[in-house]
């Protein structure tokens, strides 16, 4: 009976340092790994260190990206507004429902689930937002009478360098003072062909050695005119019918010009409205980005 509590005691004592050790090899183990963790745990490490870094830098890239995309909303929404009179649909729409989970939040399936299945929805009445605003243009563009606002690039064989000064104050070449200028410089060479930016009838024919020089005035239709100064050959007459693209005669430096330029204007009812928002069609949107950069920034105008 002494013999069996003996050994007992020893079984109990073996198994009670056996634990005692495993336990300081756990301990050692998780030392080791802390201390020298392995090359992928390693190359983890870095890279969580990076993205901390980079996480800033990505949200004031991303803050800088809704800005722009803020400001193309705008653009968009003048040429709607301007040509078709109708509004165009906002990304905003879009932005409903359940946040995206962001800033350490948890990525459950069914927050994901949630989300994406919400944006659906945004997305599905925004196709039915454009849908409509398609079958207004379509609307509007099938009146009887209706003719296509005037979106023909006015000169042959431009290229978006030679964009000048558009519409707003300028400072006059002539007086060094900013006054009103109501129309795009577009920069040509004398004797470049003038086209006529749409479809329409000639209303008016100006020839002078003053002001605009000469002119011509053309009648597109649901309240658009273009007016074309500076010219130097004037190829066409009062009540003369053109077609889009025409030619209605060439660049020049009549009336008070400071260099060869055609001075394009567009007129709906009263209003004189921007002709780059008119030129989009014409050209491809790199170059469209470019003439509201040049022509917004050019601070002096041409005549």
């Amino acid at each position: 009976m002494g013999r069996r509590k003996e050994e007992m005691r020893i079984v109990g004592r073996v198994l009670r340092w056996f634990f005692c050790a495993a336990f300081v090899v756990c301990l050692y183990h998780l030392a080791f790994v802390l201390i020298f963790p392995k090359d992928s745990d390693r190359r983890l490490m870095r890279e969580n260190r990076m993205y901390e870094k980079l996480y800033s830098q990505m949200r004031e890239q991303e803050r800088i990206l809704h800005d722009a995309v803020e400001l193309l909303e705008i653009r968009d929404d003048e040429i709607y507004n301007n040509l078709f009179h109708t509004s165009v649909p906002s990304i905003t729409d879009l932005e409903i429902g359940t946040a995206i989970p962001n800033d350490g939040e948890d990525l459950s399936d069914n927050r994901i689930y949630a989300y994406a299945a919400e944006k659906a929805e945004g997305i599905e009445k925004t196709s039915h937002s454009v849908e409509e605003n398609f079958r207004r243009i379509f609307e509007i563009t099938g009146m009887e009478g209706y003719t296509t606002p005037p979106m023909v690039m006015p000169l042959e064989g431009f290229t978006v360098s030679r964009t000048g000064a558009s519409v707003g104050s300028k400072v006059s070449p002539f007086y060094k003072v900013s006054t009103g200028h109501d129309g795009l410089d577009l920069i040509a060479p004398v004797g470049t062909s003038v086209l006529a930016g749409g479809a329409g009838v000639v209303v008016k024919v100006v020839r002078s050695i003053q002001a605009d020089g000469n002119t011509v005035f053309i009648d597109h239709g649901n309240g658009y005119v273009t007016r074309y100064s500076h010219l130097g050959e004037i190829k066409v007459a009062p009540g003369r019918k053109v077609k889009a693209g025409e030619k209605i005669g060439t660049v020049g430096m009549s009336g008070k010009s400071f260099a060869p330029h055609l001075h394009y204007t567009v007129m709906h009812g009263n209003v004189v409205c921007d002709p780059v928002h008119y030129l989009f069609a014409s050209i491809t949107p790199k170059d469209y980005a470019e003439m509201l950069v040049l022509s917004s920034s050019t601070a002096q105008q041409m005549d």
